[in-house]
């Protein structure tokens, strides 16, 4: 894996590659979860995947607000600098939102869309459904949905991270099932507080501007990100194809991850 940076308006983004083939930019979730959850192996004997570290995470730098617009910014600067004609884009739930936006304002600049655990609206009742996923969750660890708010409402890094680690079972359809499998998952995650603009997203009306290639993949237990979300995507974009994943939640790409590059590959 090659590691880049550039700068966009004095501001350090970094980015790495890993793979070979088609470009496809892998925009993660968050906001503010380190990028490295997202890297997916099995996509990279097909793509040359580009991660990127969104601004305010990891090496990228910082700024004191942080909203879609400034994603979406971020990321054209990086198709920008891969000089292709072309790129497919992988946005996974926060990440899609920015990926919808780009594919949306740059249209000539997409080959193809992974929308991934992620919704064309946001709003009151996108995060009530949330919200009463996590509170259902106490019924299998009551300590979760405490973790979840912590991690929500943190003031700073460590706090967030911690918090984040302690949350993360909700993520997944079967956490206390296969725990040591993900054990090294939770271990690595790393987390930033990037206070976010207050930018509203729903871009329904204009989904049926999107013309290429495009498959919504969505774990059928994803508490934040539900199927329904996928429904709104697959029945908004022309000619789309839904993949549910049976046995997923938030993270497809590790629960299932044969089942899961099987859907990502498709859109090729």
């Amino acid at each position: 894996m090659n590691t880049h940076e550039l700068t966009v308006d004095g501001v350090r983004q970094v980015y790495h590659v890993a793979g070979r083939g088609p470009l496809c930019v892998a925009h993660s979730g968050g906001p503010g979860i380190d990028w490295a959850y997202l890297r997916m192996p099995r996509l990279e004997e097909h793509f040359t995947m580009v991660y990127l570290e969104p601004v305010g995470t990891g090496g990228s730098g910082r700024l004191d607000g942080y909203g879609l617009t400034t994603y979406v910014r971020f990321l054209a600067a990086v198709v920008d600098q891969l000089q292709a004609p072309r790129v497919y884009l992988l946005g996974h739930s926060h990440g899609g939102f920015v990926v919808q936006r780009y594919a949306l304002d740059h249209p000539d600049r997409i080959a193809g869309l992974i929308l991934y655990d992620t919704s064309p609206v946001t709003g009151p009742e996108f995060w009530a459904s949330a919200m009463a996923g996590v509170a259902a969750y106490a019924a299998v660890a009551p300590e979760v949905p405490a973790a979840f708010q912590r991690a929500v409402t943190a003031a700073d890094d460590e706090t967030m991270t911690a918090a984040l680690r302690e949350a993360v079972p909700i993520y997944f359809a079967d956490f206390p099932g296969r725990r040591s499998e993900f054990a090294a998952f939770v271990a690595g995650i790393r987390a930033w507080v990037v206070p976010q603009d207050a930018e509203p997203f729903d871009v329904r009306p204009r989904l049926g501007e999107i013309a290429v290639p495009v498959v919504v993949i969505a774990g059928v237990h994803d508490f934040i990100c539900r199927p329904r979300w996928a429904a709104m995507l697959h029945a908004g974009i022309p000619g789309s194809r839904l993949v549910e994943l049976a046995s997923s939640g938030h993270f497809g790409h590790l629960e299932q991850p044969a089942e899961f590059a099987r859907a990502a590959l498709s859109v090729r």
